[in-house]
């Protein structure tokens, strides 16, 4: 990263509309003060959604995703997790679920409470998935939904912001947070998920200006970075 990065290290604390949250490297945010872990975009069965299209991609990205969501989850051991939307890639996706994936899933479920949060990608999901199924869900001064608004308090998801940065001569592309300490768009968590840069036009409509940070998902640590010095 350029000296402009402040370097926070494999969590970095963000605050939303006065609420301080945890964000994890994984790409997940832990609200600790509720015992909440947020994700976003999971996109699972997303090869087996390309593969009925004759797009052949590696079967592995819902065990990909779901191993890294155990991993975060057994990290945080939260009391209650949110699924912010398009958890699934296509109406039909998880009818292609494999037995043992959804043993995965029952497993990650189990002693907590579980909220799938209804996407643009997966908007009526089956209700023997486990958990319930809400549009948006609001606790305190935060609302949890898929689609941002720009609304204040607003936690969200669906755009899939990374951002291009410069380190030592040669520029990369990463996964990030968007937050401006009002509201914030969380990186997509699936394997196979890809990403919208930050200085599109779809986040200026939710951020007004540039005066929002990048909180970027590094190899070993998270970096925040003005929007302003990403490209």
């Amino acid at each position: 990263m350029t000296r402009t990065a402040i370097e926070i290290g494999r969590h970095s604390s963000l605050n939303i509309a006065g609420v301080q949250l945890i964000a994890d490297l994984s790409g997940a945010l832990f609200w600790q003060e509720q015992s909440l872990l947020v994700v976003s975009d999971l996109h699972l069965e997303k090869g087996s959604s390309f593969a009925t299209r004759g797009v052949l991609l590696p079967p592995y990205d819902t065990v990909a995703t779901l191993g890294r969501l155990a991993a975060v989850i057994a990290r945080h051991d939260p009391r209650m997790v949110i699924a912010l939307g398009d958890s699934f890639h296509d109406r039909d996706a998880h009818g292609r679920l494999s037995a043992p994936d959804r043993d995965t899933i029952a497993a990650l479920q189990a002693r907590r409470d579980w909220i799938w949060i209804s996407g643009n990608h997966d908007p009526a999901l089956p209700s023997d998935l486990g958990g319930v199924v809400a549009h948006e869900v609001a606790i305190g001064p935060i609302a949890f939904r898929h689609e941002p608004t720009g609304a204040i308090g607003e936690i969200a998801g669906h755009l899939h912001p990374k951002a291009r940065v410069t380190r030592r001569g040669r520029s990369m592309e990463r996964r990030c947070f968007a937050c401006d300490g009002e509201r914030a768009v969380m990186p997509a968590f699936g394997a196979y998920t890809g990403g919208l840069s930050i200085r599109d036009a779809a986040f200026s409509k939710i951020f007004q200006t540039l005066g929002f940070m990048a909180h970027v998902l590094g190899d070993t640590r998270l970096h925040s970075i003005a929007a302003s010095r990403c490209y």
